[in-house]
């Protein structure tokens, strides 16, 4: 059995719209949280491009979060992520919907694999599944709170 997380919120905004602020501006409304960084440097700016989420550092330098799985516009996003402390080859997947609701939209994202994590990973913070879960979970709340505010 896979760990995962799922939260959602509408948005009032359709699904065209909403997928275009989540992926065309996540650079503008992204918000990095020190436990989940991706790099241990100051955090950059992420954007979608080339099939690839990555993260442009002060200094000019790209990490690569992650590869593009699914491109369904204003229905589906599926995108791999890892962290810089991950051991290599590890990734998580992210999976991000867009469902119309009346005039607005939900917006759900389920991230899961955090259970291939090592225990002792720094990604971890030496939390145990359920309290990492939990942070995780509030994490994507914010940044979901930080779409619904650019979209609407």
């Amino acid at each position: 059995m896979t760990s995962k997380v799922y939260v959602a919120l509408r948005v009032k905004a359709t699904p065209e719209r909403a997928f275009a602020v989540f992926t065309q501006e996540i650079g503008d409304w992204w918000r990095p949280n020190g436990l989940f960084q991706t790099t241990p440097r100051p955090p950059g700016r992420l954007a979608f491009e080339n099939g690839r989420l990555i993260e442009t550092l002060a200094d000019g330098k790209v990490f690569e979060i992650g590869k593009v799985l699914v491109w369904e516009p204003a229905d589906r996003l599926v995108f791999s992520w890892r962290q810089a402390s991950f051991p290599p080859d590890l990734h998580t997947e992210v999976e991000v919907r867009f469902e119309a609701v009346g005039a607005e939209t939900r917006v759900s994202v389920e991230h899961r694999g955090f259970d291939r994590v090592p225990a002792e990973s720094a990604a971890r913070h030496g939390f145990p599944d359920q309290a990492l879960l939990a942070r995780l979970a509030e994490w994507w709340q914010a940044q979901l709170r930080s779409v619904a505010g650019r979209a609407g």
